[in-house]
This record gives structure tokens, C-alpha cells and sequence, in this order.
């Protein structure tokens, strides 16, 4: 008869079944809900704002009133998706990342002129 093998207590290493080292810089599921989150939200509302400058670009150049008022409101838009970022990832809102949430305004605001 065969001797039974053996059982090796769970705290032990096992040299046939050797399990891989952790990796430390790995992100948890919940980090990468977070990241997924934001980049859509941003892009998301950076979609509108871009929507609104070509809006306001393709207004006629008699209503400057009604271009720069849409300009306007483009640009607290991009500052609202930059913000909608970083809250998300639970950050402070008050940061000088918000300025790039007025780059696409700016840029507009220069075909505008």
C-alpha cells in the first residue's frame, strides 16, 4: 500500500505550487473605478464645452454679445470638468490645475478675435 502523502499546514510554502509576489505598484479596482470616472466625466464635459465654442464661432459676427456670452460660459464649463476631476478623486478643488479648464476657451477666444 502507498503511504498517503503528507499535508502541508497552510501557512507553509508550498515549492510545486509557488503563488507570485504581489506586485506593490498595482491599483485596486477601486482606483481604477476612480480613474475611469474622471476621464470620462472630463472628457465628457469638455466635449460640451468645445460644442459651445464652435457654436459661438459659427454665430454671426453681428451678435458679438451672444458669441462672447457663450465663450463665457464655455469657459466655466472647462473649469467645471477639471473640478469634476479632481472631486472625484476626492482632491482639493482649489488648485492651479483649474486654469487648464480655460485652454479650450482661450483658444476660441483667439479665433473669436
Amino acid at each position: 500500500m502507498s503511504e498517503p502523502t503528507k499535508r502541508r499546514p497552510r501557512h507553509l510554502m508550498d515549492p510545486n505550487n509557488l503563488q507570485p509576489a504581489p506586485r506593490r505598484d498595482a491599483m485596486s479596482i477601486g482606483q481604477v473605478q476612480q480613474w475611469v470616472m474622471s476621464v470620462l466625466a472630463v472628457t465628457t464635459i469638455l466635449h460640451l464645452v468645445v460644442g459651445m465654442i464652435l457654436l459661438a464661432l459659427s454665430i454671426d459676427e453681428s451678435h458679438q454679445a451672444s458669441r462672447w456670452g457663450l465663450l463665457v460660459i464655455s469657459a466655466v464649463f472647462g473649469l467645471l470638468s477639471v473640478a469634476a476631476g479632481r472631486a472625484i478623486h476626492r482632491a482639493s478643488l482649489v488648485t492651479p490645475w483649474l486654469l487648464l479648464g480655460l485652454v479650450p476657451s482661450l483658444v476660441g477666444a483667439w479665433f473669436l478675435l
